[in-house]
């Protein structure tokens, strides 16, 4: 854990020095952040001044959800994304012999190997509108609410990333994989949206293809109490098999990498 942090502040630091190099991003970042907040926010206005609750869910719970939307929306770019896919990138030109040779964890390496500060923005935009969820709750947030919400959320960050690593590792035996992450993207899309509220097939492929459910619902969920402990224990035991699938996965693709002079 403490080797995480170290080289996690050391990725970081460069991250930063090469995105302060180009400070116009900050400000076209901003923008489009704060454009993609209001208009899900007006998109929710819009629904509620037809209705008093979709599926169940009230106006408050919407907009915690959306904060839980953006707050993981902004984890995955802000390093998972940029860095597996310079991962990919790696694997293609044989730059991936480098990381190999390091003494550090090759898994961890590319986990982290870049960061885009700037997406952080996202993180914060996503508690502010969290807060803002629970702020105009009927109910106050209980202790106990609160607690099951950061074990949902790290269990939702736990099976995002393993989901990300599993694609990722597809690049050892397939020479071009982006396309295969817009499948993430494009789903991920609907997680605006509590996924109760879709058909029973695309609430499948939503929970358990492709994990939007687990990765903004469920912590959703566990914030309005509509969370079950079937659902809660599903989503810890998800979360502790993907990361261990994903890291037998790792170790199977690297076997399979014959590396740039092959």
């Amino acid at each position: 854990m403490i080797e995480f942090f170290r080289l996690a502040n050391v990725f970081l630091r460069i991250g930063a020095m090469n995105e302060m190099a180009y400070r116009a991003n900050f400000w076209i970042q901003t923008f489009e952040s704060l454009l993609s907040m209001a208009t899900a926010l007006a998109t929710i206005a819009i629904v509620f001044n037809q209705t008093d609750s979709l599926g169940g869910w009230q106006r408050a719970e919407l907009i915690s959800l959306l904060g839980v939307y953006f707050l993981v929306l902004g984890t995955i770019n802000l390093v998972v994304s940029p860095s597996l896919g310079r991962f990919m990138e790696e694997v293609v030109d044989g730059r991936l012999d480098f990381t190999l040779t390091k003494p550090a964890d090759a898994q961890l390496l590319v986990s982290i190997s870049e960061f885009r500060i700037w997406k952080i923005l996202d993180v914060i935009l996503g508690l502010i509108v969290l807060s803002m969820g629970l702020l105009t709750k009927a109910e106050a947030t209980s202790f106990a609410s609160a607690l099951v919400f950061g074990i949902t959320l790290l269990a939702a960050g736990a099976i995002v990333y393993s989901f990300w690593i599993i694609l990722a590792t597809l690049a050892f035996w397939f020479i071009r994989i982006e396309n295969i992450t817009m499948i993430f993207w494009s789903m991920y899309t609907a997680g605006r949206w509590p996924v109760t509220i879709y058909p029973p097939w695309l609430k499948w492929i939503l929970t358990l293809l492709v994990p939007v459910a687990f990765a903004v619902t469920v912590p959703a969920q566990a914030l309005s109490g509509r969370l079950t402990f079937n659902t809660l224990m599903s989503a810890v035991l998800l979360a502790v098999a993907l990361v261990f699938i994903s890291r037998w996965f790792w170790k199977l693709g690297v076997k399979s990498y014959s590396g740039a002079s092959a």
